[in-house]
């Protein structure tokens, strides 16, 4: 019963932290060409030791489940690029003072705010044909960024960010 308790604990706390992903991709690209795949020797996540490790196993894990397959010569490379950065407090509450008579005016008014900054990690995953050096798609994925999680919590949150990453590509074809 108590694991129970923390499992639904666990996702309603996961749920709650929205990620936000943008795509962006070149429409001339035929991706079916693109079978194998590596990352690139230098890659700067912003993300811990840990956590890195934990992001590539969630990428190699959804990328395979998609068919493609890990090589030394890949078909394309994977850069990563990660930050952390401060979102600006949003809401405030305006008090005003003021005053009017004999057709004179003024008035005085102060925004206070609430609440505190939160903190947001952004990460852009590149896929780079490795022949051409040309990126083909792109993921910019955001999302807020806690620092005290327990192990098992930061790798969840990591699987679902590569989850909703990859849950785009390859961009299905319009017609």
């Amino acid at each position: 019963m108590q694991n129970l308790l923390r499992v639904i604990f666990l996702v309603l706390f996961i749920s709650c932290n929205a990620i936000k992903v943008n795509y962006d991709y070149d429409k001339e690209t035929e991706f079916s060409n693109y079978n194998t795949y590596n990352y690139y020797s230098e890659i700067e996540t912003g993300l811990g030791e840990l956590d890195e490790k934990r992001l590539f196993k969630a990428l190699d894990i959804a990328l395979q489940s998609k068919g493609l397959v890990f090589s030394e010569e890949p078909d394309f490379l994977i850069n990563i690029e990660g930050r952390s950065f401060q979102m600006p407090k949003n809401t405030s509450v305006g008090v005003g003072v003021g005053g009017t008579g004999r057709n004179v005016g003024g008035g005085v008014s102060v925004g206070i705010p609430l609440g505190s900054s939160k903190l947001e990690r952004q990460i852009v995953f590149d896929f780079v044909d490795a022949k051409k050096d040309q990126l083909f798609w792109q993921a910019v994925s955001t999302s807020a960024l806690k620092e005290n999680l327990p192990p098992l919590v930061r790798e969840q949150k990591l699987q679902e960010m590569v989850g909703k990453v990859l849950s785009k590509y390859p961009p299905k074809k319009r017609k």
